[in-house]
């Protein structure tokens, strides 16, 4: 009973506690930003996630809530797994279900690399969500299920803004967005882990096959 209670909300279970484990990490960080190396504490509108990674903070002292952060990617990256695996049963195209089967396991391990000193292959993951997103949210389009359509526009929205500033240089907007696409992914893929059913693609292909 309670294993299959677990198995039910395993995806919500792993987001939460990754999030609350960051949270924690961001506290116990020493300090230095983007702008002041010398700031105390971690600053959300200033600091990357990747700084929580590092053994050593950006003033130099050492990182107290980087085995916090380390274990609360771990978690993310497993909900990300299980997320993309169970998704590919829902979508019934083989091709594309085989796609998101291959995101899933290859985010367990390119998520944690982030928390690595393999950071840069680590990032890769990046990548890879945002195609999985993507994929989904074609199907998705394709359902009733509106309140999902808005919530896959809203966040492939926040991760290609991430990407227009950081690939100008603007790190500070940056930085805020990284933030603001970690969590509309995360709420995006615990409401289609909750309210998405394989029902609602299934008339996408039967009329494909017409």
């Amino acid at each position: 009973m309670k294993k299959s209670l677990f198995k039910q909300h395993a995806v919500l279970a792993c987001m939460a506690i990754s999030v609350a484990l960051i949270v924690l990490a961001s506290q116990l960080y020493p300090g230095g930003s983007l702008l002041d190396k010398h700031a105390a504490g971690f600053d959300w509108s200033k600091n990357f996630i990747s700084n929580l990674f590092a053994p050593q903070a950006i003033n130099g002292l050492a990182n107290r809530g980087r085995v916090w952060a380390v274990a609360g990617m771990a978690f993310q990256s497993f909900g990300y797994g299980i997320f993309f695996i169970r998704m590919a049963k829902k979508i019934p195209s083989r091709p594309v279900s085989k796609i998101l089967k291959f995101i899933g396991a290859a985010n367990v391990l390119f998520i944690f690399l982030i928390a690595t000193p393999l950071h840069d292959l680590g990032t890769l993951s990046i990548l890879l969500t945002l195609i999985g997103l993507f994929i989904i949210t074609v199907f998705v389009l394709k359902t009733k299920r509106h309140l999902l359509k808005i919530g896959c526009i809203i966040c492939l929205m926040t991760f290609y803004c991430f990407f227009f500033f950081f690939g100008f240089g603007n790190l500070i907007w940056a930085a805020i967005l990284q933030k603001v696409y970690n969590l509309s992914a995360i709420l995006l893929v615990i409401a289609l882990e909750y309210f998405s059913k394989a029902e609602d693609f299934t008339p996408f292909v039967s009329r494909k096959k017409r």
